[in-house]
């Protein structure tokens, strides 16, 4: 059974980037970046950016496009968890939030609350800066996740 890593990466923190060049390096696991910017990666045959062009949801489509079962979506963006879950992929939040079936609709919910609530003037500001706790959840998810696909 294989795996591919892909890296939501217009919006994915420096930091967790770096975790994932390392995580795939050690584990030999395909990492994919898709932006619609190029984004500097490390040399590696394993590690390499996809370049889309600027527009809504571009670079979420092409995921969606490419992803397979199993596959690893690293992402913020509750849609495309969503979509990716439902052909059979896994998606991880940058801050460490395992999306599943089981919580995906929840988190759907609450996310199309919230966009209504801007919509109609309430400020709700924005999410805190990633602190060393969503880092060490995150690392600790993605270690999870990888140990079944282990080399």
């Amino acid at each position: 059974m294989s795996i591919t890593i892909w890296i939501d990466a217009d919006a994915c923190p420096v930091v967790i980037r770096e975790i994932l060049f390392r995580a795939a390096t050690r584990k030999q696991i395909p990492l994919v970046l898709v932006a619609n910017q190029l984004i500097k990666t490390p040399p590696s045959k394993l590690i390499r950016c996809v370049q889309v062009p600027a527009g809504f949801d571009v670079a979420d489509n092409e995921i969606v496009r490419l992803v397979q079962p199993n596959d690893l979506v690293i992402t913020s963006d509750i849609p495309l968890a969503a979509e990716v879950i439902a052909k059979g992929g896994q998606a991880l939040s940058p801050r460490g939030e395992l999306f599943t079936e089981n919580n995906i609709g929840e988190r759907l919910n609450i996310r199309d609350f919230m966009d209504t609530m801007r919509s109609s003037g309430v400020q709700s500001g924005g999410p805190p800066p990633l602190n060393q706790a969503d880092r060490q959840q995150f690392a600790n998810h993605l270690d999870r996740i990888l140990q079944k696909f282990s080399s």
